[in-house]
């Protein structure tokens, strides 16, 4: 196969691979590189048929094997450049979930290539790309916190414009479930909102209750005698009191 550049009708920089340049796109970050292979493979495009025209010369594009015809009108190669972005993304939704596909989101996980949470007392956990919908068009990227198990926007506009169905439902979970060495401790702090150092009525009603429940899970495991400790995945770490925590944040801001 001659190695040609490849020239994008959206402006972007020349590249010589239509995936690399696809990756080096501004905004498409969260993306890993799915393997030519995969992508060649028609059992992996099952049912893709019905978000995509022309499969065939769109594989053809991705994979470097033909060009888009630089005699076809403006608008008809931007519909062809924009079809074979849909379809990359949509193999990729498929690919993640796929050892190799998790190999590769591992990096990026462990680069913090999806950013971190940003609550406070899961000390910045790496966050995880997640999709509401498998379907395309109904909902944008998500980012999922495998500390307190709650999903985020994306700070970046450029990355809250990202379909969701590029990643999944299912990402996240399979994720987890085959490296689950990185499911964190959950931390058991829980903000209460105080006026001059008391609590207010009503918001340490709700505390108290989050507390009991968060109580009753924890007895209810040792009853099964289920491991729950920090040292176990997904366990609870130990509370840290008030004291402690006070002299951890002074010593951070020494060191500053």
């Amino acid at each position: 196969m001659a190695q040609q550049e490849y020239i994008s009708d959206s402006g972007s920089e020349y590249t010589e691979y239509w995936i690399d340049w696809f990756l080096g796109t501004r905004g498409n970050e969260y993306f890993c590189d799915v393997d030519v292979e995969y992508i060649t493979d028609r059992f992996n495009l099952t049912g893709l048929n019905q978000y995509v025209d022309r499969i065939s010369l769109l594989i053809d594009i991705i994979t470097d094997h033909q060009q888009i015809n630089e005699d076809q009108p403006a608008e008809v190669k931007r519909n062809i450049e924009e079809s074979a972005k849909l379809l990359y993304a949509l193999i990729h939704a498929r690919f993640i979930i796929t050892m190799r596909g998790l190999n590769k989101m591992l990096e990026k996980y462990r680069n913090g290539d999806f950013g971190f949470c940003p609550r406070v007392y899961c000390k910045l956990t790496p966050l995880l790309p997640i999709g509401l919908s498998d379907t395309p068009r109904v909902e944008s990227v998500k980012l999922y916190c495998p500390n307190c198990e709650d999903i985020y926007n994306p700070k970046s506009s450029r990355h809250a414009s990202i379909d969701g169905a590029f990643f999944g439902t299912s990402f996240p979970a399979m994720f987890l479930q085959t490296y689950p060495e990185l499911v964190p401790s959950h931390n058991t702090e829980i903000f209460t909102p105080k006026i001059f150092g008391f609590q207010i009525h009503e918001n340490a009603q709700l505390t108290r209750w989050r507390t009991l429940q968060k109580q009753k899970l924890i007895e209810n495991l040792d009853k099964k005698e289920i491991k729950h400790d920090e040292e176990t995945p997904g366990g609870f770490a130990k509370p840290v009191p008030e004291y402690e925590r006070v002299k951890t944040n002074k010593r951070s801001r020494n060191k500053k």
